[in-house]
């Protein structure tokens, strides 16, 4: 009695409207656990909570078909066939993407073509994601646009097979539905009144384009004459390279540079040189080592005195507290 259809409802192409979905399906759901505790006696107000539990959509899985609360909320409502009203409210719900989903879900098995196209299309600019469990018993993540248009596009969907509907084309013809309205044709309007300012600016842009065209290249016979050119200016620029390498006072230069005594003198010079740098460095050493010893004896120092100070102060309290006792003083 509990799986039976509601007396006063309506047949939909035909047939019962619980046979919508599979035999093999509906067994399956009249036998497990959610349909027998949390679907048993739900009215259509009840149905709204039990919706807005829902937190993936999804027909069938695993290896022994266990339907998933999604199929379950579906056959219950094919079951008790609640009123258009409420389902519009489903799909109209911006709160709740998985009630939405349920409603477009029951208005695609049950609706007519003229309501699946005006109440389904402008879901197409939903494009929040939703949670789908496949028939492996794993979830994958979907939009619900990608849901929509696989509704409205498959035969099959969800372990469910979908009713056929009219195409859409042939509603428009018929004039029982309007052109669809596509939310790009804004941004391409906007597109095409840029390209329209931008217009005059290409005719400029092509009469360089042509002006550059037309420059004839130079003649063959001009372009050699550079080349020749050019190859002698750079061996005149060889030559005299050659030249100032070659010159009698660069020799001289040279000569006096490699002389011995030449060669003697800067090794004097260097050796001079080294020594006055080590010089510098062991006065500098020297003088380092004097700061840290003074460093040292004035830290000796100062501690000394800190604690002769502690000392005295220790037996000047100490000879206090004799005196209060009548005792003789320290010495």
């Amino acid at each position: 009695m509990a799986n039976r259809t509601v007396k006063d409802a309506k047949s939909i192409k035909g047939q019962n409207p619980q046979h919508l979905i599979e035999k093999i399906i509906r067994s399956r759901v009249y036998d497990c656990r959610y349909w027998k505790e949390e679907c048993f006696a739900l009215t259509a107000e009840l149905l709204v909570d039990k919706a807005i539990e829902l937190r993936a959509i999804g027909g069938v899985f695993g290896g022994n078909i266990q339907p998933t609360n999604f199929v379950c909320l579906v056959l219950k409502m094919l079951q008790i066939q609640p009123e258009k009203d409420i389902i519009i409210e489903f799909i109209k719900n911006e709160e709740f993407k998985y009630v939405r989903a349920l409603g477009a879900y029951y208005m695609r098995l049950t609706g007519t073509s003229q309501d699946i196209y005006k109440y389904m299309e402008p879901l197409l600019n939903d494009y929040r994601k939703l949670r789908m469990m496949n028939r492996e018993g794993q979830y994958v993540v979907i939009t619900m646009d990608e849901f929509i248009d696989n509704l409205l596009r498959e035969e099959r969907y969800l372990d469910v097979i979908l009713p056929r509907i009219q195409k859409r084309h042939v509603l428009e013809e018929s004039n029982e539905l309007d052109p669809r309205v596509c939310v790009l044709d804004e941004d391409l309007e906007a597109s095409d009144s840029s390209e329209e300012e931008e217009k005059p600016k290409k005719p400029a842009r092509e009469a360089e384009r042509r002006r550059s065209r037309s420059r004839s290249p130079r003649p063959k016979k001009d372009r050699e004459l550079d080349r020749r050119r050019r190859d002698k200016e750079r061996d005149r620029e060889r030559d005299n390279r050659d030249k100032r390498r070659r010159s009698p006072e660069r020799s001289k230069r040279r000569s006096r540079s490699t002389s011995p005594s030449g060669r003697h003198r800067s090794q004097r010079e260097i050796d001079h040189r080294r020594k006055s740098d080590k010089s510098k460095r062991d006065k500098e050493r020297d003088r380092d080592r004097d700061r840290e010893k003074d460093r040292d004896r004035r830290h000796k120092d100062s501690r000394r005195d800190k604690d002769s100070s502690n000392v005295d102060q220790e037996v000047a309290e100490a000879n206090a507290l004799r005196a209060k006792l009548g005792l003789p003083p320290l010495k």
